[in-house]
């Protein structure tokens, strides 16, 4: 029997108050587990993923993962 599989993507960033306070946001790796963590308790794992600074209010950048999760259905 084939298995089956529904996807996820999520996007992980740090507040925007980081970027206008210190010009540049670095994602939290405690955080970010913490979020992944969450995620596999709901049966998710990590597929890939691809980190990406993204600019914020023309001044501030902002570092951000793209995550794409998979689950297998039943």
């Amino acid at each position: 029997m084939t298995q089956k599989y529904e996807y996820k993507v999520a996007i992980y960033r740090e507040p925007l108050l980081g970027s206008i306070f210190l010009k540049n946001s670095k994602v939290n790796p405690v955080r970010y587990t913490e979020f992944l963590n969450k995620n596999a308790a709901e049966g998710w794992r990590v597929r890939t993923m691809e980190r990406e600074t993204r600019r914020e209010l023309i001044f501030f950048k902002r570092e951000a993962f793209v995550t794409i999760l998979e689950r297998e259905v039943s």
